[in-house]
């Protein structure tokens, strides 16, 4: 069992920054992934960027590209997501998740997620 805790959530500016923060009780193994996904009102859950554990590979959404980054710290059980340039359609509920299968963009394939944390931007 994983449990995941964002935080970092918040108020930011159009054009500013925020950073998001995971933090993984259990230690995640080997082939697993974590990922950011994240829900605005009447939208459906999507996809923002992930990062393989061990390998460190990483993806990231198109309309986040060149802006966000994610990464981790693998001695802390931590994945975060830096998220510069803030556009207010980055306006959401932003989740971390689990994937114990690899690499997958679909929140059907996440096995665990946090709570979310509120990220609103205002232009």
């Amino acid at each position: 069992q994983v449990q995941l805790v964002e935080s970092g959530g918040g108020l930011g500016q159009s054009g500013g920054s925020l950073r998001l923060s995971c933090a993984a009780s259990g230690r995640p193994f080997g082939s697993w992934s974590m990922g950011w996904f994240r829900q605005a009102p009447g939208k459906e859950r999507e996809f923002v960027a992930l990062i393989t554990w061990n390998a460190g590979s990483t993806r990231t959404a198109d309309s986040v590209k060149g802006r966000f980054t994610i990464s981790r710290e693998y001695a802390k059980n931590t994945v975060s997501l830096q998220m510069n340039s803030l556009h207010p359609e980055d306006t959401a509920v932003y989740y971390c998740a689990v994937n114990r299968g690899g690499i997958s963009y679909h929140s059907k394939h996440y096995a665990y997620w946090g709570q979310g944390t509120q990220v609103t931007v205002s232009s």
